[in-house]
């Protein structure tokens, strides 16, 4: 078997090119209230109907004027005999042409993950672009100013539309692997993709039902599966009824912490406080109620959280009840310079998806206490580069923090060595690539 390069060509075309034509193309997504949509447009995924390919998103830029939903005027398609394998022919192998599809929601775990894994594809020579499922309206969007790879968006209305979907399958013609996140993504990329793979990103154990139907009729148009976990490709595996012989386990992968984009403003956190950080969306997920009612118990530490969300409010009116120091700056542009400043990383969560925020800790050398769900028992190891909790278990967490406060001893450079070993971009990429040549390409 060749080497990447041999397999994948010579990489991914300027950024520089013209980028991809507007359309006024309207896709729809899926949301809990659709699911009977969801559900007659899984029935039909069934039916297996005839596998048409996406359009050429990937490997060449759309004119000026023309449009994904006027499929005619699309530029000519290259012939898919253009495909040469290594050793067949003295010509260079053309570059394996991939999709990546998701609904984008602001920068999460998933957003994040796709901002690593999309250049490190490209520096391997695949011909990569996304397709974005959101709102083109909503600008600036920090996601796709650090993207870096072409990419188009499509307005996404919430409400599933299976005639929207069928006009996607007609326009989006021509590629070879579609690679689609989430089951939003997963339904639009079933319904055109000539070799689907699809990436499950969380273990949501209150989703079920209709949705889980979805997701098993999904699973029969992939070619593989994708699942960022041991412990997710268990609870596809068993929970969910993924078949297993189509299920690869690939962990995210990073290098680094993220790069400053400016300056933290000043707070009000003492300069001699204990400083216990979390980086999380403040929601009931992540459990950070759990670390404010901890803080009772810790003896001068001030918790900081970056991050936004929801519970925002519930969470400062807690800490006035308590009467505990609860620092809230929302998102930061320097987070790199709160990890220096913490003693450890706090992650509370009720139940996790994979936890780039640990990595990140790792990364600084910075100890790691965390809740024992999941898969943060596949990244952090107890004892060793961290220690694992309960979850819901206030009393257990503030016991951890203070043990790690009284003897840090090495677990911030056992969690580096970890992290680089065991989580590098490198590592996720190939590992990937293998996953798109067992697809056939």
């Amino acid at each position: 078997m060749g080497s990447a390069h041999d397999r994948f060509g010579d990489g991914l075309r300027s950024r520089r090119d013209p980028p991809l034509g507007a359309t006024g193309l309207h896709v729809a997504a899926l949301r809990p209230r659709a699911a009977g949509s969801a559900v007659r447009a899984a029935a039909a995924l069934g039916a297996r109907p005839r596998a048409l390919g996406l359009p050429d998103v990937c490997g060449r830029s759309l004119r000026r004027g023309d449009s994904l939903s006027d499929p005619d005027r699309l530029p000519d398609r290259p012939p898919r005999s253009g495909r040469v394998r290594t050793g067949a022919s003295t010509a260079p192998p053309r570059a394996v042409k991939v999709l990546h599809v998701h609904r984008i929601g602001g920068i999460g775990g998933s957003e994040r993950y796709l901002l690593t894994l999309l250049p490190a594809l490209a520096e391997r020579g695949v011909e990569v672009s996304f397709l974005g499922l959101d709102d083109p309206s909503r600008a600036p969007d920090p996601f796709y100013e650090a993207l870096t790879v072409p990419f188009e968006r499509l307005s996404a209305p919430r409400d599933l539309d299976p005639l929207l979907a069928l006009r996607v399958r007609r326009a989006v013609r021509s590629t070879d692997v579609v690679h689609t996140h989430l089951v939003h993504a997963d339904v639009y990329g079933a319904f055109g993709a000539h070799r689907l793979v699809s990436t499950k990103h969380n273990d949501d154990p209150f989703r079920a039902g209709a949705f889980r139907f979805v997701e098993r009729a999904l699973a029969r148009r992939a070619a593989r599966i994708i699942v960022i976990t041991e412990s997710l490709a268990r609870f596809q595996i068993e929970r969910v009824g993924l078949p297993q012989e189509k299920v690869e386990v690939i962990h995210y992968g990073l290098d680094d912490v993220p790069p400053a984009w400016g300056a933290n403003p000043p707070d009000p956190v003492p300069p001699d406080a204990r400083v216990l950080l979390a980086v999380c969306r403040l929601e009931p997920q992540k459990g950070v109620d759990n670390a404010v009612r901890a803080l009772r118990d810790i003896r001068g530490a001030h918790l900081v959280v970056l991050g936004e969300g929801p519970q925002r409010a519930e969470l400062s009116q807690l800490a006035r009840e308590l009467d505990v120091p609860l620092y809230l700056p929302g998102r930061v542009p320097d987070v790199a310079a709160w990890l220096r400043r913490a003693d450890l990383l706090v992650h509370p969560v009720r139940w996790e998806g994979f936890g780039l925020a640990l990595l990140e800790a790792m990364l600084a050398s910075l100890p790691v206490v965390a809740t024992r769900v999941s898969s943060i028992p596949e990244i952090v190891l107890d004892g060793e580069t961290g220690l694992l909790v309960p979850p819901d278990d206030p009393a257990a967490l503030a016991a951890a923090v203070n043990r790690v406060l009284a003897d840090p001893s090495d677990f911030g450079e056992r969690g580096r060595a970890r992290a680089r070993a065991e989580f590098s971009v490198a590592r996720m990429a190939e590992r990937t690539l293998a996953v798109y040549e067992k697809t056939g390409v």
